[in-house]
This record gives structure tokens, C-alpha cells and sequence, in this order.
């Protein structure tokens, strides 16, 4: 694998300003979420509930209307089957001559009916006309005549009216021996018609009987539905009332047992993140105080010095405290930066900044150039390593370069002087990993304190190096966002007891692995 280490970068770049711009810091708090439309639950579940009762009452009204229809169909059937009986019953054949022998008061009793008109008609076996109305219309062909004997019924169109025919065919051969001997069926039709003016009125009427009451029916069960939604969702408005009377500063768990089984999940929910508020609360607290702490040294510091420089009447003396006044301002600075980094990278979200491709060693080899200038007032070689190829990761990259920042400013400073601190860029192929390295010859991080140095304001006890304790907090802050985890051993290339180095190691996950990538884990 092809290495480069540059340790004698460009040292005519400076150290980056800590400062970053307020405008930017401002805005991964004030990010303005998407207006959304609010819904109303009772709404929603209204809709859902009216909405198809009320498509499904008039597909109810023409299933009803159908129904109607086949039940008054039916015994108007009957009547006509038995008319048609009545008639046939009446067809002779006399001397080799078909004949209807229908008297005057039978046809009266069959054409009585105030409401429909009823027409029949009988049809010889060679289409002559016999008796009855002459402009009936014919049935369908049959072949053979199949159907002899049986009676069918059709719907037909008389005199431009709708009408309901029932029908028959008599084979008057009286005896199977004449049906033998006869080369030709003496068939005759027998049709018996009426319009539908009675079924229409039976309908209508069986739907009058059945929709008239759900006229009356729907909007008792509206009004129902309504009451019932309004006593359902009672525990939700009883939930936000007892919500809404509690105190601003009332995190205590809301009782889950005055609420339905449905709703104690979302209470549940409510309860984890009152908790998670008021364990964010408290760090919080215990961050400003902290900070707060933190911020008296410095500031004591500057006052006293500023008094001191005032009473002193010698150059030499307003001079030194003038440059304690200085290293003080600088201490009260860099310690308000770190503080701002590290709210900024504990309220960063791949959402306000969204994460893209990013090339870890450019990245790298930048934020070295920025410290090299500090190394020399060091007096430590600051040396960087990267392999021969592109190495790409998913990230921010303000981000990053500010966590490799925070490494490389805690190595330098804990680095004595002609030391060496080393930045390496390398990849796991093995497992697609993405690995950045910060390893230097200073007296290292005991195997105890490792678990502690990422804490807000931890300080190793005995360590006599200016710092804020910060450092490493932003560091594990940002790589918790990237889902890198951290590492800390001692540095394998330090042989010296007295200062066995470090080696704090943050791997990352590569988006694409290059074919030509050495497998180095």
C-alpha cells in the first residue's frame, strides 16, 4: 500500500479560527419546521364511519328496489301461469279443426282488472290465427317444439307498453298412438299478456314500506354515531385538560390508569419522553453550571490581572500582566468556543445538515495544514499519512474536520516539546471501514481513565496542560452521529516507559470499496 508523510507541510497556513459563525450555529437551532395542515381526530374517525354508511345506503335502496321488484314479479306469475292453464284448457280440436271454446264471461273474468290491461291470444299449428288479440307478439323460435307443455315467460313490448307474457304450447294429439301416426306436432301457442302497471305499483309500494323508516333511521343513527364518538374520545379531552393543568415545570409521569387500554401506549410514550426531557433537563443544568465553573478561572483571572496592571506604575509590570490578561482572554475564548462546538454537535441531525460523499483524506490532509503553524510554536513534528487512493465516507464535513480538530489541538497539547504527532487516513477493506488515526509520543491515557476522558470537563488528576476538558466530548459527540465508534490505545511505535503515547483511532464505514483497496485491517 502506497503511504505519503508530508511532515513538512505548507507553514505558511495558520491555525483555523476556532470562532465559528453565530448565523451558522443559530440556524441548527432555528431550523422553521413545514407548516402541516392539523387534523382532527374526531374528524377523521367520523368520516371514515359516515362516509360509507353513506355510500352504502343507496346501493342498500336499489338492492332493496331489485329485491322489491322479484317479490311482486313473483305472485303476478302465478296469476298469469294459471290464466294461461285456463286458457289452454278451453283450445279443442273439433273435426281435425283447432277451436277455443273461451265463453264471453270467462273472457270478461280474464280482461277484469282495473289497473293492467291483459291481451291472450291462441296461434294454430300453421300460425292461423284462432282467438284473442291478433297484434300479440310471437315467442321466440323453439326448436321441436321442447317447451310443449311447459309454461315460460318473456318480457315483450304491446300497443308501446311494457307487458309480462306467459306462454305454452298444447300438442292436441290425444293419444300416443295419433302421436305416432302423425307425420307433423299439432301444436297450438297459447299466450296470456298483461302490462306491469300492478308490479310497478307492488314495488313501489314495498319500497315506500322499507326506505320511508330509514329516512327516519338515518339520522337517529348519525345523531348515535356523533354521541357515541364524543363519549369515546371523552379520555383524550380529559388527558389534555389534566395535561394542560399541570405546572410548567411538572415532568412527573402522567397516571396511565385513568385512560383506555387503546390510549396507554401513547401515555406510555408520553411518560419515556418526559423522562428523556427531564434527564436532558438536568445535563443541561449540570452542563451550564459546569460551563458556569469553568468560566470563573478565566474570568477571575482577567479582572485580577486588569486591577494589577491599573495600580502598577512600572512598564515592565503593566506589561506582564498585560500578557496575562491576554493568555487569560485566550483561554476564556477558546473555552466559549469548545462550549459552542460541542452544543452545536450535540443539536446537529442528519436532517438540518443532511450527510454527503466525502473524502476522508482531503478532508484530513485540510485540517492538518491548519495546525501546522501550532506545531511549530510546539516544537513537534506533525506528519500525515494516507494511502494512495481515495477513501469515501458518509458525513458532514464541517463536522468531521472540527472532531479530527478537536484530536489533533488534545495531542499537540499534551505532546512535549520535540515529539511527534501523527494523522493517519487508512481502510479496512475487510470489513468496508473507513479508519482516521491521531497518534502521538505524549504520556498517554491510563487503561482507567479511558472510559472517562470523553465526559464533559474530565481532566486527568496530575496532568499540569491548559485545557477546558472538552475536547474529547466533542469528538464523541460528532462520531455518535456518524456511527463511528472511538478507540484509544497506546502508540505501538512509542519506546519509551515514561511516555508510551496514544492512539486514539475513530472508524467510520466507507460508502463504496475501490477494487484496488488492500486489505490492511
Amino acid at each position: 500500500m502506497q503511504m505519503n508523510s508530508p511532515r513538512d507541510l505548507n507553514a505558511e497556513t495558520g491555525p483555523a479560527d476556532e470562532a465559528e459563525d453565530f448565523d451558522d450555529f443559530a440556524e441548527s437551532f432555528a431550523t422553521k419546521p413545514e407548516e402541516r395542515i392539523q387534523r382532527s381526530l374526531f374528524g377523521e374517525i367520523l368520516d371514515w364511519m359516515l362516509v360509507p354508511l353513506l355510500l352504502l345506503w343507496p346501493m342498500s335502496i336499489a338492492i332493496t328496489y331489485l329485491v322489491a321488484k322479484s317479490i311482486a314479479n313473483t305472485p303476478f306469475d302465478r296469476a298469469l301461469d294459471d290464466n294461461v292453464i285456463v286458457v289452454a284448457q278451453q283450445v279443442r280440436m273439433v273435426n281435425g279443426k283447432v277451436v277455443s271454446q273461451l265463453s264471453g264471461a270467462a273472457r270478461d273474468v280474464l280482461r277484469a282488472d282495473d289497473i293492467d290491461n291483459v291481451y291472450f291470444q291462441v296461434v294454430g299449428p300453421q300460425g292461423e290465427h284462432i282467438d284473442g288479440d291478433r297484434d300479440l307478439p310471437p315467442p321466440p323460435p323453439v326448436e321441436d317444439k321442447v317447451l310443449a307443455g311447459s309454461v315460460q315467460f318473456r318480457n315483450d313490448v304491446m300497443r308501446g307498453a311494457d307487458v309480462r307474457i306467459a306462454y305454452t304450447y298444447l300438442d292436441l294429439r290425444r293419444n300416443r298412438g295419433q302421436r305416432a301416426q302423425a307425420q307433423e306436432p299439432q301444436t297450438v301457442l297459447v299466450q296470456v299478456a298483461e302490462t306491469l302497471d300492478k308490479r310497478a305499483h307492488l314495488a313501489n309500494d314495498i319500497i315506500k314500506g322499507v326506505i320511508l323508516p330509514q329516512f327516519i333511521i338515518l339520522p337517529v343513527a348519525l345523531a348515535l354515531v356523533w354521541f357515541a364518538l364524543s363519549r369515546g374520545l371523552s379520555p383524550l379531552a380529559e388527558l389534555q385538560a389534566r395535561i394542560r393543568a399541570r405546572r410548567p415545570d411538572d415532568l412527573s409521569p402522567i397516571d396511565s390508569g385513568q385512560v383506555p387500554e387503546e390510549i396507554s401506549p401513547l401515555v406510555r410514550s408520553l411518560n419515556e419522553m418526559l423522562e428523556r426531557l427531564s434527564q436532558s433537563i438536568e445535563m443541561q443544568k449540570r452542563f451550564i453550571a459546569d460551563a458556569a465553573h469553568q468560566m470563573k478561572t478565566p474570568l477571575a483571572g482577567m479582572r485580577m490581572q486588569s486591577e494589577l496592571a491599573l495600580r502598577q506604575t512600572n512598564q515592565e509590570e503593566i506589561h506582564r500582566s498585560l500578557e496575562q490578561l491576554s493568555k487569560s482572554s485566550q483561554t476564556a475564548t477558546r473555552l466559549v468556543n469548545q462550549l459552542l462546538a460541542l452544543a452545536r454537535a450535540e443539536n446537529q441531525t442528519p436532517e438540518s445538515k443532511p450527510f454527503v460523499p466525502v473524502e476522508l483524506s482531503e478532508l484530513a490532509r485540510n485540517a492538518v495544514h491548519d495546525w501546522v503553524q501550532a506545531s511549530f510554536a510546539h516544537r513537534i513534528d506533525l506528519g500525515f499519512e494516507q494511502p494512495g487512493y481515495p477513501i469515501m465516507v458518509n458525513g458532514n464535513p464541517v463536522m468531521l474536520r472540527e472532531m479530527l480538530s478537536n484530536l489533533i489541538d488534545n495531542a499537540l497539547r499534551y505532546t512535549p516539546a520535540g515529539g511527534t504527532v501523527t494523522v493517519r487516513v487508512r481502510a479496512n477493506a475487510a470489513d468496508e471501514q473507513a479508519i482516521l488515526e491521531v497518534e502521538d509520543t505524549g504520556p498517554g491515557i491510563p487503561m482507567a481513565e479511558r472510559a472517562h476522558v470523553f465526559e464533559r470537563f474530565y481532566r486527568i488528576l496530575g496532568s499540569h496542560v491548559e485545557g477546558s476538558g472538552l475536547g474529547l466530548s466533542i469528538v464523541r459527540e460528532i462520531a455518535q452521529q456518524h456511527e463511528a465508534t472511538i478507540d484509544i490505545f497506546s502508540n505501538p511505535h512509542s519506546h519509551d516507559p515514561k511516555l508510551p503515547g496514544c492512539l486514539i483511532r475513530v472508524t467510520l464505514r466507507m460508502v463504496q470499496r475501490p477494487e484496488f483497496i488492500e486489505d490492511i485491517g
